[in-house]
């Protein structure tokens, strides 16, 4: 519905096509604010009153059936005038100056020559303002009530001067049509294409929210991605590295050998580990191309799978764990993101089996049948203890779920009856 809040500027109502260019130019000026910009079109609208006044009297001065008396032309040509005055309050109170043009519009029509019609350039602009500031029903239902007024007032005068009344009630009925009926639908029409035009704004400033808030979600939920990512690495090889070193530390002056093998070890486990950082950040670092392209960095490949647990558990052993892994049923393909799931999973059930049941045996089973295929990871305790079920809550351990959520798989954790870990991952197999 139409407000008083962004109403039609002077040059709106006049020239809507170049209300732009109007505006800005009367804002040049200094003229600003409703009161001011609308002083501005009354005087201009006076200004043409007068001159459709003085066109009035030449065409009587020229035309024998038309006579206009000093009396009537005083008042024809004072009544025109101050037509003009109320649209200083056009915007501000727009039915109280519609009411006055229309009062003032039956002036004119009685001062005005038996058989001619005078409608000033006030009526136009007073129903066109109605029409954009008011809800349309009453715009129209105001419009329509003031359109017989003058033809009253035109058969009214013809009846009392001894003319026939009809020709003026039809001439003037029309006439009072066109000037409110008109002005004020046009105005409701301008009015409904600016609320759609401000609705299409508005749509569009909520579309560009909406947008940012996705891609500011999307940013916080790769972050997350990020951090498990970092987590599982971190913790799997600087776990081993820390069991090593303090091998490396118990040896170093009863077997040297043996501690430099472990500090070779060590150093392999070490570039190793900074590849795998930088796989997982290589990302973020995205340079362009010669084509202005961004190019892949080399050492941006994609994360490990299943096939990849061989190395890993290689990788255990020469840590000094004891790993067994099985393989049961007959492989198939999954998505990059699941694969990389179940790597991560046994990554870092390996990377808690070797912190909190150190020196215990581990059984990596991946087993593939016809509806799904599952991962699980079991430790027996660690010598002299007995795990529970809350020995761990940590980072590890959520980032395990999210990924099982994350792939539409089901990961069940606890603990064994002898005082063992198990982890189960499983995740459904579509036919296709």
């Amino acid at each position: 519905m139409p407000t008083t809040d962004g109403p039609p500027g002077f040059d709106d109502a006049l020239v809507p096509h170049r209300a732009g260019r109007l505006d800005a130019l009367l804002t040049r000026l200094g003229i600003t604010g409703v009161p001011a910009r609308d002083g501005v079109l009354t005087a201009v609208v006076l200004v043409l009153s007068l001159g459709l006044v003085l066109a009035l009297f030449e065409l009587a001065l020229g035309t024998e059936d038309l006579s206009v008396g000093p009396v009537q032309g005083a008042v024809l040509a004072v009544a025109v005038c101050l037509q003009a005055l109320p649209l200083v309050l056009r915007r501000v109170r727009p039915v109280l100056s519609f009411g006055l043009v229309v009062a003032l519009h039956a002036v004119i029509v009685a001062a005005s020559p038996t058989g001619l019609s005078v409608g000033g350039v006030a009526t136009l602009i007073s129903a066109y303002t109605v029409g954009t500031l008011l809800p349309a029903r009453r715009a129209m239902a105001l419009a329509g009530a003031a359109a017989p007024v003058g033809a009253l007032t035109a058969a009214a005068t013809a009846a009392v001067g001894g003319h026939d009344p009809l020709l003026p009630f039809v001439n003037d009925l029309a006439a009072g049509i066109v000037l409110y009926v008109v002005s004020a639908f046009v105005g409701t029409t301008v009015a409904t294409r600016r609320s759609n035009a401000a609705l299409l704004r508005q749509r569009a400033v909520d579309l560009v929210r909406t947008e940012q808030a996705r891609t500011q979600a999307a940013i916080v939920a790769e972050r997350s991605r990020m951090a498990r990512e970092l987590h599982d690495v971190a913790a799997h090889h600087l776990s081993g590295l820390v069991v090593q070193a303090a091998a490396v530390e118990r040896q170093i002056d009863s077997d040297p050998e043996s501690a430099k093998r472990g500090t070779a070890w060590i150093r392999a486990q070490g570039k190793e580990t900074l590849d795998s950082l930088r796989l997982i950040v290589g990302v973020l670092r995205e340079r362009p191309g010669a084509d202005g392209e961004h190019a892949a960095d080399p050492h941006d490949a994609p994360p490990p799978g299943l096939d990849a647990l061989d190395a890993l558990v290689r990788t255990a052993r020469a840590a000094g764990d004891t790993v067994e892994l099985t393989r049961a049923g007959t492989s198939r393909d999954l998505s990059p993101i699941a694969d990389a799931a179940f790597y991560r999973v046994a990554q870092e059930a390996l990377s808690n089996a070797r912190q909190h049941a150190p020196e215990a045996p581990v059984r990596i089973t991946v087993r593939f049948d016809g509806r799904e295929v599952s991962l699980e990871v079991v430790n027996d305790p660690a010598p002299g203890r007995r795990r529970t079920g809350t020995a761990r809550q940590g980072m590890g351990l959520v980032g395990m779920r999210e990924r099982a959520q994350l792939v539409g798989a089901t990961l069940t954790t606890g603990a064994t009856p002898s005082g063992g870990w198990r982890v189960l991952l499983t995740l459904p197999l579509h036919p296709e």
